[in-house]
C-alpha cells in the first residue's frame, strides 16, 4: 500500500502539480529566479546580510546556510547516481529543468514565509506554510495548517531524523569500520548539545559546517573537471542528446530520463514542499522578497551546482559506461567513480562527504520538528523539551535500525505535506506577487536596499512586531517612490 501511494503521488500527481505550478509562478513572476539572479549575490554580499539586528535574530546568511544544510543531502551524492544509472545521462538535463523551475517556487513559498512571520518573546521569528496558511487564507483553512504541522513532525521531524542517522552511522561504519552503535551514541550527544542551544545554536553550527562541506564537495569535482577537461564538451553533448532520446545508447529512453530527472531535481531541492520556508522565516531582513530571492538561490546551489558535481565525477570516469548494465549503484558508484579520478581515498572521501551531508540534515530536521510544534503551543518549553528529548533518541536508535517501512511512510506523508503547501502557495499566488511588485516598484525607483512598510500591507494580517523597520529608512524609501524614476 505504501509503494501504491508512493508511486501515485511521486510518479504522477506531483509531479504533474510541482512542474505546473512552478511554471505558472515562472510566467507570472516575469521570471522573477532570473531577473533577480544577480541580486542573489548582492544582497548576500551585503554587510546586512550577515548582521543581525539590534534584537538579536538571525541574518540572511544564517538563514541561507540553514535550508542549505536541509536541501543538501545524501540524494546529492547517491539519488544523482540512482538517476543516472536508471534513466541515462539525459536524467542530470531535466534535473537542471526543474531546478531552474524550482527557484521560482522556491522564491514565493520563502517570501510569504517572510511576510508572515511571527515575531517570538525570545528575540526569534517564527514561521513557514502553516503560519502563511492559518494568517493568509483565513480561519476557516485553519485545519489545513494543524494538518500540515503534523505532516511536518512526522516526516522530518520523525521519519527522516532517523532515516538521516541510519545514513550517517552505515556510511561510518564503510568508511572507518566503526560500529554503528558508537556513532549512534555520539551523534545523539551531538545533536542534543546543539539542539538544546535552540534555533540560535543550530544556526551557528550550519553558518560554519554548510559552507565546508559544499565548498569541499564543489572542489573536489572542479579538480575533477581539470583533470579531465577535454571531455567536457563530450560530456554536455551526451546528456542533452540523451535528454531527448538522440543517444542510442541509453537504456533507459527519454521517458525514463525525464522521469527521473524530474523526481531527483524534486526530491533534491525541496521547492514546493514548504520545508525550507519554515528556516527561511526566522532570519531579520528589511524587505520579505530578499529572503526569497536569497531562498531561490540555495535552490540552485543544491541541483544546480552541488547535483550537477556528482553528474561530471560520474560521467567524467570509466566506472559508468551509458547503456551498459552495471551491478555499481547509488554511493557506490560515486565512490567508485571518484576513486578511479584521484586514487582509493576518494571512497573515504565521499563517505566522509555523506556523513557531513546527513548530519547537517538531521539539524536541520530536528528544527523542522521543533517548529511545527510552535504552531500548536507558543513558547511551550515542556512540550519543547520533551521533543528534543525524542529527537535525541530517533538518532540514538535510528543509527542502529534499518528502517525501510519508515521510509516508504515518510514519503507518503511528505507527499501529502506538498499537496497542502502547493494548495496555499496557489491561493496565496496574488499576495505574493503584490509582495513582489513593492519589491520591484522600489528597485525602479532607485533603492538599493527595499524595505517592507507593514502598514501597507495591513489587509493582509501581517504580524506588525516582526516588521520594525527603522523609521528613518520608511522615511527615504517614500521619498523615493515619489520621485520619477
Amino acid at each position: 500500500m505504501l509503494d501504491l501511494l508512493n508511486d501515485l503521488l511521486w510518479g504522477k500527481v506531483l509531479i504533474a502539480v510541482l512542474i505546473g505550478l512552478g511554471l505558472w509562478f515562472t510566467v507570472g513572476s516575469r521570471f522573477v529566479q532570473f531577473r533577480y539572479f544577480g541580486r542573489m549575490f548582492r544582497i548576500l554580499g551585503a554587510n546586512q546580510a550577515f548582521s543581525k539586528d539590534q534584537h538579536g535574530h538571525l541574518s540572511s546568511f544564517q538563514a541561507l546556510m540553514l535550508s542549505v544544510a536541509g536541501r543538501v543531502g545524501g540524494g546529492n551524492i547517491a539519488g544523482v547516481a540512482v538517476a543516472i544509472t536508471l534513466g541515462g545521462p539525459g536524467a542530470i538535463f531535466w534535473m537542471w529543468v526543474v531546478g531552474l523551475i524550482g527557484m521560482a517556487t522556491s522564491y514565493f513559498e520563502c517570501t510569504l514565509a517572510q511576510a508572515y512571520k511571527k515575531a517570538e518573546p525570545d528575540g526569534t521569528y517564527r514561521g513557514g506554510p502553516a503560519h502563511y496558511i492559518a494568517r493568509g487564507m483565513g480561519a476557516k483553512w485553519g485545519w489545513l495548517a494543524a494538518l500540515y504541522s503534523v505532516l511536518l513532525l512526522l516526516t522530518f521531524g520523525f521519519g527522516f531524523t532517523a532515516l538521516q542517522s541510519y545514513a550517517v552511522a552505515t556510511s561510518f561504519e564503510d568508511a572507518f569500520g566503526i560500529p554503528v552503535l558508537a556513532t549512534g551514541a555520539v551523534l545523539a550527544v551531538v545533536i542534543g548539545v546543539i539542539l538544546f542551544g535552540g534555533v540560535k545554536r543550530i544556526a551557528k553550527v550550519a553558518e560554519v559546517l554548510v559552507p565546508i562541506m559544499a565548498v569541499g564537495y564543489l572542489l573536489i569535482a572542479l579538480a575533477v573537471i581539470v583533470l579531465n577537461l577535454e571531455q567536457i564538451p563530450g560530456v554536455i553533448a551526451l546528456i542533452v542528446k540523451s535528454a531527448f532520446g538522440l543517444e542510442p545508447a541509453i537504456g533507459g529512453g527519454i521517458g525514463a530520463a525525464i522521469l527521473l530527472g524530474v523526481k531527483r531535481g524534486l526530491f533534491s531541492n525541496e521547492a514546493g514542499l514548504g520545508s525550507a520556508p519554515n528556516v527561511a522565516a526566522v532570519a531579520y531582513v528589511p524587505h520579505p522578497a530578499n529572503q526569497g530571492i536569497v531562498q531561490a538561490f540555495s535552490v540552485f546551489i543544491d541541483t544546480l551546482i552541488l547535483c550537477s558535481c556528482t553528474a561530471f565525477i560520474i560521467l567524467l570516469g570509466t566506472v559508468y559506461q551509458p547503456g551498459v548494465a552495471t551491478d555499481i549503484g547509488g554511493v557506490a558508484l560515486t565512490q567508485a567513480s571518484l576513486a578511479g579520478h584521484v586514487g582509493e581515498w576518494g571512497r573515504i572521501f565521499v563517505s566522509i562527504a555523506l556523513m557531513l551531508f546527513g548530519f547537517t540534515t538531521i539539524i536541520y530536521n530536528c528544527y523542522l520538528g521543533e517548529n511545527s510544534l510552535s504552531y500548536f503551543s507558543d513558547q511551550n518549553r515542556p512540550l519543547t523539551t520533551t521533543y528534543r528529548l525524542v529527537a535525541v533518541g530517533l538518532c540514538g536508535w535510528g543509527a542502529t535500525t534499518d528502517l525501510g517501512t519508515v521510509f516508504a511512510f515518510a514519503d507518503v506523508t511528505m507527499g501529502f505535506l506538498a499537496l497542502a503547501n502547493l494548495l496555499a502557495l496557489a491561493v496565496l499566488f496574488k499576495p505574493g506577487l503584490r509582495i513582489m511588485r513593492d519589491y520591484d516598484e522600489q528597485i525602479a525607483a532607485g533603492i538599493e536596499a527595499p524595505v517592507f512598510d507593514a502598514k501597507r500591507f495591513a489587509d493582509l494580517d501581517i504580524d506588525p512586531e516582526a516588521w520594525e523597520i527603522e523609521p528613518e529608512d520608511l522615511a527615504r524609501n517614500a521619498r523615493a517612490r515619489l520621485q520619477p524614476a
